[in-house]
């Protein structure tokens, strides 16, 4: 069973590894080593002081910004790669954007939507920013006798946090050098990390070109949460609990699945009511707690089958009682104390 804050910890370290070179951040330089030749999966900026590898957009920008037409074989064979195997399990658990702007949703400030208005049309803003900014504006977009790597240049908001802001505060120079296109793009983070607090992840689903991308391959990653039809209960919890919110049938096959699985946290249907009946009858409470009953939603499909008409949700209702009694209870001398008695 996957803890409830598993994937936040994934995300953290990962993040750490992806961005850990220590001296960039003190010296406000960015990592030139080998390491930078090779690509990171999640929309990692190359210009952050931290980054020891680069971003896959970045780098497919870069060969598409030669003048020479070149087919950009290594990065597409590397998206292809990843996605093949994790789809969108990349954009919920191992992008540091991703990360900034899940840590911003869990602060309790405004009533929380998991869409925006006009879903159906504006989900597909991402595959217009792949195509107009990462493409067509690398490969024709000039700005003075070069190429311009338009999504990374205009709209990029991990770069602005990541990249230009430490770099901005620790060189006296850069600052006073960043004009009106640098407070273009703070504007766009700034709007993002605000409306952040509200909807869930409006990057992701709104305007990332790496996850259109890996959207592509969700059909068909080898990664993937899989919907037992002839099991489902119908009890709508998976849909309750999409952050994206998606229908039952949509989840895993979706191209805005990002693999966070909560919907299998949430399914009835992975607990076993037989062992937790067994556990609370006995008082094992640890056992209970291991068995996973403070997931159960009561939703009552394990008596509607039970055939030997067994009062489970009562059960375990009452285990979930004691279980919170014993973690509040004053523990030491004086808590021991009161449990002999």
């Amino acid at each position: 069973m996957m803890r409830k804050n598993f994937r936040f910890k994934v995300q953290i370290l990962f993040t750490i590894l992806t961005n850990g070179y220590a001296y960039g951040f003190l010296n406000g330089k960015i990592y030139q080593g080998t390491l930078k030749y090779a690509c990171v999966p999640g929309l990692n900026c190359y210009s952050c002081p931290g980054a020891v590898g680069s971003c896959p957009i970045g780098a497919l920008q870069a060969v598409l910004n030669q003048q020479n037409l070149q087919i950009p074989f290594g990065v597409l064979g590397f998206l292809f790669v990843f996605g093949s195997i994790l789809g969108r399990f990349v954009c919920g658990w191992l992008c540091p954007f991703g990360l900034v702007q899940d840590v911003l949703h869990r602060i309790q400030l405004f009533r929380k939507r998991k869409r925006l208005p006009y879903h159906s049309v504006l989900k597909y803003g991402k595959y217009a920013t792949h195509i107009f900014l990462v493409c067509i504006g690398s490969l024709f977009l000039f700005g003075g006798f070069a190429k311009v790597p338009a999504f990374c240049k205009y709209l990029c908001p991990s770069g602005t946090l990541f990249g230009a802001l430490p770099l901005l505060s620790g060189n006296q120079l850069l600052r006073s050098q960043a004009g009106g296109l640098f407070f273009w793009k703070l504007g766009i983070l700034l709007a993002l990390l605000i409306l952040s607090v509200k909807i869930y992840r409006p990057f992701c689903q709104y305007l990332c070109p790496l996850g259109a991308i890996y959207g592509w391959f969700n059909r068909f990653s080898l990664v993937r949460i899989h919907w037992e039809e002839e099991r489902c209960i119908s009890c709508h919890a998976c849909e309750e609990a999409c952050p994206v919110g998606l229908s039952l049938k949509e989840i895993s096959r979706s191209p805005e699945c990002i693999r966070c699985g909560r919907c299998v946290r949430v399914c009835p249907m992975r607990l076993q009511p037989v062992f937790m009946y067994q556990y609370e009858r006995a008082g094992l409470l640890e056992q209970l707690e291991r068995a996973n009953v403070l997931d159960c939603i009561e939703c009552g499909a394990c008596t509607y089958v039970c055939p030997g008409r067994l009062h489970l949700v009562q059960a375990f209702r009452a285990g979930k009682d004691k279980i919170n009694r014993a973690k509040s209870a004053p523990r030491g001398p004086a808590g021991d104390a009161k449990k002999e008695a």
